[in-house]
């Protein structure tokens, strides 16, 4: 029986690393994205079954209905995996990019992650992940909207873990949390320990097998998670 896994936000980044990595593992694929020139060529250069959807999460009625399009198409899936994101360093704090990031990375991420659990819990089983970051752990002073957002979705993750152990489902629910990956979402001066795309992408991979809670990406940023939950809101600010 084939393997499949959906991918929402494949065209770039962490999102294309991982669908060549599981395109490798003989997996069949959706993929979405607002990119529908990046999907198409990423489509071509996969050597496994792919099915294709234009998406924004941040229309997230549409976006529902886009992803039981590509489910029905499949035939179901085994792993969902939402990547989709987006940040912006907002010095002037300017209301419409804050509202923009909570459009995409929490509405957005709700509508999907509700229909994968749905479609999971009436399969009895499947993989849910979800791409948080580094910041879900403090806030952010140049973008508070990222941090907050990113929090959401760690703990909105881990009640989706514990809904599935209170209804005794063999769902598993996997927290990502990259440090600097190499993508167009790493911005900024002083970016340090900065991982490609690829070995993201493989470490994550190991996560899914391993069927984890959660992983920090790449493995050392665990201790900068350690040291961002103790660090006083004085040093924060000056970081």
């Amino acid at each position: 029986m084939d393997k499949k896994a959906i991918i929402i936000g494949a065209t770039s980044g962490i999102g294309k690393a991982l669908a060549e990595a599981l395109a490798s593992e003989g997996y069949v694929l959706g993929l979405t994205g607002r990119r529908e020139a990046l999907l198409t060529e990423l489509k071509d250069q996969l050597p496994c079954q792919v099915f294709v959807q234009v998406m924004d999460v941040a229309d997230t009625r549409a976006a529902q209905a886009q992803f039981e399009d590509v489910l029905n198409a499949m035939g179901g899936t085994d792993l969902v995996i939402i990547n989709a994101g987006i940040g912006h360093p907002n010095p002037e704090l300017d209301p419409a990019l804050e509202l923009e990031t909570i459009d995409t990375n929490v509405s957005g991420f709700v509508g999907i992650a509700t229909a994968a659990y749905t479609h999971f819990r009436e399969c009895g089983s499947g993989h849910l992940v979800g791409l948080s970051s580094i910041a879900a752990l403090r806030g952010t002073a140049m973008g508070p909207a990222y941090g907050a957002s990113k929090a959401f979705i760690s703990n909105y993750m881990e009640g989706l873990r514990l809904r599935a152990l209170k209804e005794k489902l063999k769902i598993t629910v996997t927290d990502v949390q990259p440090g600097f990956v190499d993508t167009a979402m790493a911005k900024g001066e002083g970016l340090f320990w900065v991982a490609p795309p690829k070995k993201a992408a493989a470490q994550i991979l190991c996560a899914v097998k391993a069927r984890k809670s959660q992983i920090y990406i790449t493995k050392r940023w665990r201790l900068i998670a350690w040291l961002l939950k103790i660090l006083p809101e004085r040093v924060l600010a000056k970081i």
